[in-house]
């Protein structure tokens, strides 16, 4: 008789149980599917709030446009750099936009001028019978960049306070050699894809308004008269040097290196 009234009353709360944790789940799926709830209304709402606070943080003490003008130096490696005498300083102007604190689009281009003189005789002219003399060079390239402003947050003041940044490039370099000493010589136009990678120190003068930046960068760029044989020195068909030819380029490749201080209008 024990046995059954203990039986009975498992069966009992057992039933009860089961009709609590039902009724609690179909209360959970009714909630989950009525109109107007969201399953991750939690988690989108704290992205939300987040992102909503970084936007007000921008908008209040974040830039939007920065205006780059200034100049400083372009130099070359490999035999472009051993022809080339830098005729400094170069030019600079350049557009940023700001995305937010840390992404920013920038346009804009820079100017420098070099000169080449070779007084001896190269290929270019072997049958005039004379040195080539100074070769002036123009080069202009317009470039479309990116720039990430480093986190510093948990860094020092210092570094903080020189807002640290990288930098990526496209450009395009737009060449024109002028031959001084040779009249008959038209001038050479072309141009070459170039990248550009580098990083920068941006230094406040008043904030949100002005600011001093020094940007360095490394160039690789696929001039137009790189694998050139004009400059070469001249040689007999076993290889032997002219007498009136005592040196030469056999070509003129080589990377870029460019280092420009501007000042910055901000707002």
């Amino acid at each position: 008789m024990l046995m059954r009234v203990l039986t009975i009353f498992i069966l009992l709360f057992s039933v009860s149980a089961w009709s609590q944790s039902t009724d609690q789940i179909l209360q959970e799926m009714e909630d989950d599917t009525t109109i107007g709830s969201d399953i991750f209304s939690d988690f989108s709402e704290d992205l939300e709030s987040a992102q909503v606070l970084e936007d007000e943080r921008f908008y209040r003490y974040g830039r939007f446009f920065a205006v780059h003008l200034g100049g400083g130096f372009t130099s070359f490696t490999g035999n472009r750099g051993a022809a080339y005498t830098d005729n400094h300083p170069s030019f600079h102007l350049s557009v940023d936009y700001f995305l937010d604190f840390r992404n920013v689009v920038t346009i804009g281009v820079e100017y420098s001028k070099h000169t080449m003189v070779i007084d001896t005789m190269v290929l270019a002219t072997v049958d005039l019978g004379t040195p080539l003399g100074a070769v002036v060079t123009d080069m202009t390239r317009p470039f479309v960049g990116y720039k990430y402003y480093i986190d510093t947050t948990d860094l020092g003041t210092a570094i903080t306070y020189s807002n640290p940044h990288l930098i990526g490039r496209l450009e395009y370099w737009h060449q024109v050699n002028k031959f001084i000493d040779q009249k008959t010589f038209n001038k050479q136009k072309g141009g070459g894809i170039g990248t550009g990678l580098g990083v920068g120190l941006e230094f406040p003068i008043e904030f949100k308004k002005s600011y001093i930046s020094v940007e360095g960068l490394y160039h690789v760029v696929n001039f137009f008269d790189k694998y050139t044989k004009d400059y070469s020195q001249v040689v007999d068909v076993n290889g032997v040097p002219d007498p009136d030819s005592a040196y030469g380029y056999d070509d003129l490749t080589g990377n870029v290196f460019t280092l420009m201080m501007t000042y910055n209008f901000t707002w």
